[in-house]
Order: structure tokens, then sequence, then C-alpha cells
């Protein structure tokens, strides 16, 4: 049986807590807290849970948390205005450059796209002989 919350497939071989997390929105913690709140096993496996557990599951995440598009509906809204007051926190958005202090003249690989500008040592090779 597969179980889709908010339009998120969880994986069937993993335990409960692990296959949470799989929905944008839910990590860990709050994994852990849902498990903990609807009495249900930790280590279920997302085959072995019932119709009406999953039913129980998904009623109970999709009213209590923002999850999915909802959330990241949200989270472009807020980087959009960001943008818009032209605050620094929006510039740096904008130029897809580390938005919160980290140094970027070294270490903003991820968000720079692992750019490399120069060659490996700046020594260029001799075409012919000398």
């Amino acid at each position: 049986m597969v179980i889709r919350i908010a339009g998120a497939i969880l994986p069937q071989n993993k335990k409960i807590e692990y296959a949470l997390p799989y929905i944008y929105g839910v990590g860990a913690t709050a994994s852990r807290f849902i498990i903990s709140t609807l009495a249900l096993d930790p280590n279920v496996r997302i085959k072995d849970l019932d119709e009406a557990t999953a039913n129980k599951l998904r009623d109970y995440i999709e009213k209590n948390y923002k999850i999915e598009g909802d959330l990241r509906r949200e989270v472009q809204g807020n980087v959009k205005r960001l943008k818009e007051i032209g605050s620094f926190r929006g510039s740096r958005h904008a130029k897809r450059l580390p938005a919160r202090g980290q140094r970027s003249k070294t270490n903003s690989r991820t968000v720079r796209g692992n750019v490399r500008k120069t060659a490996a040592s700046g020594k260029k090779m001799s075409a012919q002989k000398t």
C-alpha cells in the first residue's frame, strides 16, 4: 500500500520515524513528536501500516503542520519580500550568495554552484618545444 501525504510518497521499507521526514516541512524532531502524539509504534514500517492508521496520520499532519506546497510558497514569498524591500539578505538571495553571514571568499561552493575560476596551479601548458 502506497501512502501519500500532501503529495509526498513515503518509502515503503523504512520505519515510520525515518519515513515521515521525506515530507517537506517535517523533520526528525517533528516526526518523533507526531509518533508519540498519535501513540504509534516507531518501529513499524510504512508497508505494515493499516488503512485506519495511515488516515489518522495523514489527517493529523495536514491539520497541524504547514507542509509541502503551502510551506514552499510561504518561503518563496518571504524571499521575494526581502528582495522587494531591498534588504541586505534580499540582495544576497538575488545574487545567489550565502545570506546568513558566512564567508564567501572561500567555502560557498554549494550556493555559488561549485564555481572554480582559476586553473589548477595557474601554470600554462607548454604547447611547443623551446
